[in-house]
């Protein structure tokens, strides 16, 4: 075995030690790409990389896409507009059985359209959505698997900071990326709406009356949500404008109509700033650990060499894609969303231009078994996220409620694989 291989093995073993430790990813990648660009090419050129790469990582003009999704996020969090989108859902849906169900995937897909974090849309339908399931009677794992599913769209419906991740990571426009998972979101919402009417059925409380006057009352307050998303994916797909000036107008309208509207004043703005100040250090810190983690993969060349092993098998391409997404859904199970796109992507990407599939649909792929883990055990963030909130559900109940999503978001997994024009169309027309 040649020296590089035997470090680049010793490397990807010390990592997934640090990350089993709890040892935050962005200090764990960024510890063992030092080490072993260290132990390849000595201490001095290590450090210069060290010094170097986070400079690179928080001036980059391309990534300050992510600062400013997630401020618009807090913000729009913040001025209330997720109770309003679940308040115009539940005034159309309620009427059927099940219909709040109905309506908190409903509110979670309006909401995942201008917020983007799959943890931030669970954790605000929760205080949203499960106190009015269960004045109806809903049962705990239905209520909760229904919240845990629905806050995976928040990665999927753009804009999505993990869609951003990935084009970075992968160079491929994020503009393209955003249009494309639009279908696939929409795919998702109707999917799972069919699972809480199938798979949830036993116990579905009954609809309430239809109120057409309070249903069009509730309209007018889903208005600025419209606007936002109108306004910030509607330019990036007629190409006025770019993600991150998009991104950034979006951020400013988001606070005008907060302000506008009498949701926001001084301080809740500066807790949003603060809140996404925060969110964005962290999410930039993993950056530059991902960055120093892939001088150390390409000094290594170990994507390079896993390429050249999966090409030499004697598989179809599309059975060694079948492989890297069983990869990818068993890592889903025990990394979070972010360590996985960062360790995984940098090695499978190379493999995956190499059989000839399209960027832009792998991306949207990737991101739909990233959803997957979100809802898996034993990590299965979202449940996590629900459980803090709704401290008196057990874990076993809410990863009860969200079996039959698994089984529709493999099932939406195979048809975007078998079917990639669903993905495809939309970018195409751009």
């Amino acid at each position: 075995m040649a020296n590089a291989d035997l470090i680049a093995i010793l490397g990807f073993v010390s990592l997934f030690a640090l990350l089993l430790l709890r040892v935050p990813i962005g200090v764990a990648l960024g510890l063992v790409g030092v080490a072993g660009y260290g132990a390849m090419r000595g201490l001095t050129p290590a450090l210069n990389v060290l010094a170097t790469s986070p400079i690179r990582v928080v001036t980059d003009f391309n990534l300050s896409v992510v600062s400013f999704f997630i401020l618009m996020g807090v913000l729009a969090t913040n001025s209330g507009m997720s109770r309003e989108l679940f308040r115009a859902s539940n005034s159309w849906l309620g009427q059927f059985r099940g219909g709040v169900a109905l309506s908190t995937i409903a509110a979670c897909s309006g909401f995942a359209a201008i917020c983007g974090s799959s943890v931030a849309t669970a954790a605000t339908m929760t205080k949203i959505a499960l106190p009015e399931m269960r004045r109806f009677g809903y049962r705990e794992d239905t209520a909760t698997g229904v919240i845990a599913a629905g806050g995976t769209l928040g990665i999927m419906i753009p804009p999505s900071v993990v869609l951003v991740i990935y084009a970075y990571i992968t160079e491929t426009d994020v503009g393209q990326l955003f249009i494309a998972g639009i279908v696939p979101g929409i795919l998702a919402v109707i999917l799972y709406m069919v699972t809480i009417l199938t798979a949830h059925r036993r116990g579905l409380p009954a609809g309430t009356p239809f109120d057409l006057q309070e249903a069009l009352s509730a309209l007018s307050g889903v208005w600025a949500v419209i606007v936002l998303f109108l306004g910030v994916i509607g330019v990036i797909y007629m190409g006025i404008a770019t993600p991150t000036e998009a991104a950034a107008v979006g951020a400013l309208l988001t606070m005008v109509l907060g302000v506008v509207r009498g949701r926001l004043g001084p301080r809740e703005i500066l807790d949003s700033l603060v809140e996404a100040l925060r969110t964005s250090v962290s999410v930039y810190s993993v950056l530059i650990g991902a960055m120093l983690f892939s001088y150390f993969l390409a000094i290594t060349r170990s994507p390079q060499k896993l390429t050249a092993w999966l090409v030499d098998l004697d598989f179809s391409a599309h059975g060694t894609l079948a492989l890297i997404l069983i990869a990818f859904v068993i890592a889903g199970c025990i990394l979070d969303t972010m360590a996985m796109i960062l360790l995984l992507v940098p090695i499978v990407y190379p493999v995956i231009i190499q059989l000839g599939f399209d960027p832009i649909w792998f991306g949207i792929i990737i991101v739909m078994v990233a959803e997957l883990g979100l809802i898996t055990p034993p990590v299965g963030i979202n449940v996590f996220v629900i459980n803090t909130i709704a401290k008196d559900v057990p874990l076993g109940t809410i990863f009860r409620g969200v079996l039959p999503f698994i089984a529709t978001d493999i099932l939406r997994l195979i048809l975007l694989v078998v079917f990639p024009g669903l993905v495809l169309f939309l970018p195409s027309t751009m």
